[in-house]
């Protein structure tokens, strides 16, 4: 592109709103698109009530993000999905909260079912929908039949729908309804930041709390220019490892549940207590709630508890290879994994994948890489990749990533063993008003994206959040297609996506 008009900055860097050029929606759109022929990728498209929308693309290879506004004159715009289809929720989700119409999408519809945050949303309602009432894709022609699953379902898990047409065994497509508990967890942030806001980020997906927490936090310290010191950055290092490593173990074991193959699917289960254990040590919490904050910590991990931890941590370790080494070595395992959900690379970057899902279709894409954050840039990892794109391959980059994390750990747990303690970091100052941050976390799922925009008081006027799973659930919808459907619940837990960080 010979002259970008889009604004670059880079990873948790704040700017003043004012640096953005206002572009009009034609060359809004033409930036977009010629960057993502290019090769960048839509990381966040969102709008504002005033009719402003803001663009992010994310340039991974240069470390760079690309910002770019427009302001609509009306509650409209010709679709950018057509022929960039990673807007295509983007653009559904605008319509729904702030009615602006994107014309020409191919398959507008209600993404969480919530009340318009304006006064009406795209379809003209002043109501919210009914949760799951909405037309839904179908498939004509002999002896094809349709398969409804949930949203209710079995056992402890939040709701979602998943509506199949077949022919026989055979998935001709798979579309994917969710939003029935949206909790407006955006809309509470506005406004902010509140003494709760830190809370609302750290559940806006519960098993990954530390990515959104510490997206959070980046945020805040952007805008009010603080440097967090090196030694909470370890910590923080210490915590996104451990909710990486317990959350891969863990659905490795559940994928050994969903083949049959009981004895890794059992010690997997215990052993992902082990790596939250970890956590809880240090902060009390499994989950990591607590555990981070604007500035710093809550929680240090100080040098005595750092030397208790390494050899917990060397034990939790041995016994995920044992339990993951049966795994690999049980051919009928293997011969189940490589069969089924398969997901084009093509189709993977066309859609804008992240996180584990794109790096088994070979995409080498990993924020603590290519924008890197916290103690990864002085401490790099190495990104983990397969090639075919199906169960195997997810499969194996989380045991590559659970390698790279434990390798990463006893780096990091010596290297706290011999710093002394930080000061305890002092309140932030006020935020920079009128002004805009974005930060990005590579979380275990993928990219945690946090975009802050501030009014003339330095308080939160927009706060949008997209949790890897936005990116990736049409993926899901894609590596069924030609598939069995008795392997969906095995191809669904290859991705593992989350419902409540799609439902903000």
């Amino acid at each position: 592109m010979s002259q970008r008009r889009f604004t670059p900055l880079r990873n948790g860097q704040a700017m003043p709103l004012a640096r953005l050029e206002e572009l009009d929606i034609d060359a809004f759109r033409d930036e977009i698109l010629q960057s993502v022929k290019e090769g960048q990728r839509l990381a966040c498209l969102c709008a504002t009530p005033d009719l402003r929308v803001f663009a992010v693309l994310a340039e991974d290879q240069g470390d760079r993000l690309w910002v770019g506004q427009t302001r609509l004159q009306e509650p409209c715009f010709p679709s950018i999905t057509p022929q960039c289809p990673q807007a295509h929720l983007f653009e559904r989700e605008m319509a729904e909260q702030f009615g602006i119409v994107p014309a020409g999408h191919p398959w507008l519809k209600p993404v969480r079912y919530h009340r318009s945050w304006g006064t009406r949303d795209a379809w003209g309602r002043t109501e919210a929908p009914v949760p799951g009432v909405t037309d839904f894709f179908q498939v004509g022609g002999d002896e094809v039949h349709e398969v409804s699953v949930g949203p209710v379902h079995a056992g402890v898990i939040e709701p979602g729908h998943f509506r199949f047409q077949c022919h026989g065994e055979t998935v001709f497509h798979l579309e994917i309804a969710l939003g029935y508990q949206h909790r407006g967890i955006e809309r509470a942030l506005i406004g902010g930041p509140h003494p709760l806001s830190l809370k609302h980020a750290e559940t806006a997906s519960g098993d990954s709390t530390i990515a959104h927490a510490w997206a959070y936090c980046r945020n805040l310290e952007g805008l009010a220019g603080v440097t967090v010191p090196p030694r909470s950055e370890w910590v923080r290092g210490v915590a996104l490892e451990l909710e990486r490593a317990a959350n891969h173990t863990g659905d490795l074991g559940a994928m050994a549940g969903d083949v049959g193959f009981l004895p890794t699917s059992s010690y997997c289960g215990r052993i992902r207590g082990d790596w939250l254990n970890l956590s809880a040590a240090v902060c009390g919490s499994r989950l990591g709630r607590d555990w981070l904050k604007p500035g710093g910590l809550r929680q240090d991990l100080e040098p005595e508890l750092a030397r208790e931890l390494s050899p917990r941590l060397a034990q939790a370790w041995y016994d995920t290879n044992d339990a993951l080494e049966l795994l690999w070595g049980a051919s009928s395992v293997l011969n189940r994994f490589e069969a089924a959900g398969l997901l084009d690379p093509e189709q993977a970057r066309d859609i804008g994948l992240v996180g584990v899902a794109a790096r088994a279709c070979g995409i080498r894409r990993d924020s603590r890489v290519d924008h890197p954050f916290g103690p990864y840039g002085e401490h790099p990892v190495t990104i983990s990749l397969a090639e075919r794109g199906r169960v195997l391959s997810r499969g194996w980059v989380r045991w590559k990533e659970l390698q790279e994390s434990r390798r990463f750990l006893a780096e990091a747990l010596d290297a706290l063993a011999d710093l002394p303690v930080d000061a305890k970091p002092a309140p932030l100052p006020a935020l920079m008003p009128d002004a805009l941050c974005i930060s990005l976390v590579e979380g275990w799922r993928g990219e945690v994206l946090h975009l802050a925009i501030t009014d003339g008081k330095g308080c939160f006027a927009r706060y949008k959040i997209v949790d890897p799973s936005f990116h990736n659930w049409f993926g899901l919808a894609l590596a069924l297609r030609g598939e069995q459907i008795s392997d969906f619940p095995l191809i669904n837990k290859s991705f593992n996506l989350s419902y409540c960080g799609h439902d903000l």
